[in-house]
């Protein structure tokens, strides 16, 4: 199942998964269950992230820990920016495998993240921003960090609508709106004023964990409630966990409500 734009041209995007899993991935280690031993390789998710092509370059949102073997398998040479959710390490921690990028951009990797997110990343990556002359080119990631709230910004020409959410009682995340694109994972809780902004948008995707209920994601029967809050015209599943079997789950699903899987494409508007 994959969804491409039905033609080029200045207005169009493309969204690829390069990671559909939670933040332990599927298969986890150690685990027999039928999911993560599952040949169907819409089982195998690596950590959320997702690339946005758009038609001033193409747009990273997160750097999971698999952030290098997604690029390579997905065969995108450049980054052109990135946009940050929240801080979670398996949100941020492949941010190290951005270090040949300013080689083949010619300048520092701009990356778009709130104050507790740039907080985060100095504290994690000190070495790239210590106060010290590199031992050779290439030795830490070249960074620009550029703070971001709740207004809409701009990326490489095209705006991004900040998505106000709740990952649990006390923890604050972003899902974004690009055109009629909206990105929505890791949340239990999107407020009424941010289901306002995600109205009219054709392609909503929502993080749904499990079936059971969890205390700072979606699960499957809730992320539903938020779809047909949004009224898309198609809904796409992401951070999904090994309780969910892709085929099984999408034979359950509303009409217009899937599982996405690591290495879909979605063609977009903006």
């Amino acid at each position: 199942m994959s969804f491409v734009p039905e033609s080029s041209g200045p207005h169009q995007g493309l969204v690829t998964f390069l990671g559909t899993g939670t933040s332990v991935g599927v298969p986890a280690i150690g685990c027999d269950c039928a999911v993560c031993q599952s040949s169907d390789a819409r089982n195998n998710r690596t950590r959320c992230a997702i690339t946005v092509r758009l038609p001033g370059g193409t747009v990273l949102i997160d750097t999971p820990p698999d952030l290098r073997v997604q690029l390579i398998r997905e065969r995108i040479r450049v980054v052109h920016a990135v946009v940050y959710t929240h801080e979670h390490a398996d949100h941020i921690f492949g941010l190290d495998d951005l270090r040949l990028m300013p080689f083949r951009l010619g300048h520092a990797v701009p990356l778009y993240c709130t104050e507790a997110v740039e907080s985060n990343i100095r504290r994690a990556f000190a070495y790239a921003f210590a106060d010290r002359e590199d031992t050779h080119p290439g030795a830490t990631p070249k960074l620009s960090l550029h703070r971001i709230d709740h207004a809409p910004f701009e990326v490489l020409g095209t705006e991004f609508i900040p998505i106000p959410m709740k990952h649990g009682p006390h923890f604050n995340v972003l899902g974004f709106r690009i055109g009629d694109f909206a990105y929505c994972t890791d949340t239990n809780l999107i407020p009424p004023a941010s289901i306002e902004r995600l109205k009219g948008v054709k392609t909503l995707v929502v993080g749904a964990l499990r079936m059971e209920p969890h205390p700072t994601h979606f699960n499957l029967e809730e992320a539903i409630e938020v779809s047909r809050a949004v009224g898309a015209q198609r809904t796409l599943l992401t951070h999904t966990g090994h309780q969910l079997d892709y085929q099984k789950t999408c034979d359950w699903l509303p009409d217009g409500i899937d599982m996405a899987y690591d290495g879909l494409q979605v063609g977009i508007r903006v």
